[in-house]
């Protein structure tokens, strides 16, 4: 397809910062595709032990209790590509030391926590910088399209860096692919620092200053506290939001223990080591990449209790280590589950952007992610003993117990079972009024006409023209011209009422 047919396809490339930003969730996925096979290997390497992998996974998810809320405020103060400049160099400098070490020496438990929780803090400021940047940079009429396309790529960097990596993994070492993706992280920077959309002063007028406790008199901005409040008291306003998150709090305790901590052991033990490993994400990150083409099309009706029954379908991943199935069978169900799993994300980043107000939506996502991960360190210090205590098969089967126990109960507030996507758009449009701005509310008619006549294409159909008035009220408007006239030249220069 040549460059005009692709751009009349997704008119959103044609946006130079949304290109941009492409090149980062390229890179930085595909880098950390190495990570997620080199760090496991890499301390199964130096420690032969599953409880250390425990501590050093779960060192790598502390810091997201502190420093998610604290990126989350950071997103909404200063431009959101800056946020992720800093994050990429501690995940940058976290995991290249740690390879530099494992290449060089034995390094000691102490270090390896260290640096996976510098890279761990990395990731906390990460993710509401991200879920802030993609909606200033494209029209709201193109969110969906964006946000399936951004998640493709970043899906696509995963899978190519796990495969990759688990194959150097096993013919060279795990530090060698520590290493690179430090390298990748760095390389980051300069599409990042080239994206131009700056921070909106989305707390200008009066309306902004009341919500922001901006004031005009003195110009004094308000505290992290009570941004910090803000932002709360705007997600537990919405029950299907704080419902889903405590959902995944036990969701993905129980699948970072049974698939991150266990995993790897079953796949070094039964399955053929890091190759099998790395085939295994590889498998998931291919499925995210099909999950990705099929949102491009495919919007669910209720998209909150997809959510919830995609929640539950995790188990799958670990009923499927638990039962020791052949490579190929594991890796199918990793597939399947990931494109449910990406279908899942595109309607949460969608509903996220389009239901909470752009000025709070980093601290909202910051409580999004610390309410999700908060439980993830819980995980991973409990899988390492009770896989030593009860076995590896026996502790997989109770994380998928767990997991459809908490994908039954979010199922009980009605909110998650009745909110449609069109009542969503509704809902959002009626708060919007009044707030459009780049990356806001619904696009202008002069922002549509940029984006078709930049892509390539004619512009889309007007819509249809409101219905005329009836023949006597045209007639009285006729009329009241002539009126006027025949008034002034009596002498009376006023207006009919």
């Amino acid at each position: 397809m040549s460059r005009g047919g692709i751009l009349r396809r997704f008119p959103v490339l044609a946006i130079r910062d949304f290109r941009l930003l492409l090149a980062d969730r390229l890179i930085a996925p595909a880098s950390i595709g190495f990570s997620l096979v080199g760090v496991s290997f890499a301390v199964l390497k130096a420690t032969n032990s599953l409880t250390d992998l425990s501590f050093v996974l779960a060192a790598q998810i502390a810091p997201s209790l502190i420093f998610a809320l604290l990126g989350g405020v950071a997103a909404d103060r200063f431009p959101p590509q800056r946020v992720i400049i800093a994050a990429n160099l501690m995940m940058a400098l976290g995991e290249g030391t740690f390879g530099i070490l494992d290449l060089t020496s034995r390094p000691p438990l102490w270090a390896m926590m260290g640096l996976e929780a510098l890279t761990g803090t990395g990731i906390a400021i990460f993710y509401p910088a991200s879920q802030a940047l993609l909606p200033r940079l494209v029209p709201r009429g193109m969110l969906q399209e964006a946000s399936a396309i951004s998640r493709l790529a970043m899906n696509t960097g995963q899978m190519s860096g796990a495969a990759v990596g688990g194959l150097l993994v096993a013919a060279t070492s795990p530090g060698l692919a520590l290493v690179l993706c430090g390298i990748g992280m760095v390389c980051t920077v300069p599409p990042l620092r080239s994206i131009r959309a700056g921070r909106e002063n989305l707390r200008s007028g009066v309306a902004g200053q009341a919500s922001a406790g901006v004031s005009e008199v003195n110009g004094t901005t308000p505290s992290m506290l009570t941004e910090l409040r803000e932002g709360w008291s705007e997600f537990r306003s919405h029950t299907w939001l704080w419902v889903i998150v405590a959902e995944f709090c036990i969701v993905m305790m129980a699948w970072y223990g049974a698939f991150s901590v266990l995993g790897p052991v079953v796949a070094r033990a039964h399955l053929g080591g890091a190759a099998a490993w790395g085939a295994i994400t590889a498998a998931d990150a291919f499925g995210l990449i099909a999950g990705g083409l099929v949102s491009l099309r495919f919007t669910p009706r209720r998209p909150m209790l997809f959510v919830v029954l995609t929640g539950g379908a995790v188990a799958i991943s670990p009923l499927s280590l638990a039962m020791v199935l052949p490579l190929a069978a594991i890796c199918a169900a990793s597939f399947g589950l990931g494109v449910f799993v990406e279908m899942m994300m595109v309607q949460w980043t969608v509903t996220m952007a389009r239901n909470i107000p752009p000025e709070k939506l980093a601290r909202v996502s910051s409580y999004d992610v610390l309410g999700s991960v908060m439980a993830m360190p819980a995980g991973a210090l409990i899988a390492g003993p009770l896989g030593d205590a009860i076995g590896t098969s026996r502790a997989e089967y109770a994380a998928a117990g767990a997991i459809v126990l908490a994908a039954a109960l979010a199922l009980i507030p009605r909110d998650i079972r009745t909110i449609r996507n069109d009542d969503a758009d509704r809902l959002h449009g009626a708060a919007a009024a009044g707030t459009a701005g780049p990356g806001m509310g619904p696009p202008s008619s002069v922002e549509l006409r940029r984006s078709w006549s930049t892509s390539g294409t004619s512009a889309p159909t007007r819509p249809r023209t409101p219905p005329r008035a009836p023949a006597a009220r045209r007639s009285a408007l006729r009329s009241r011209p002539s009126q006027v006239r025949r008034r002034r030249r009596n002498g009376r220069s006023e207006r009919p009422s």
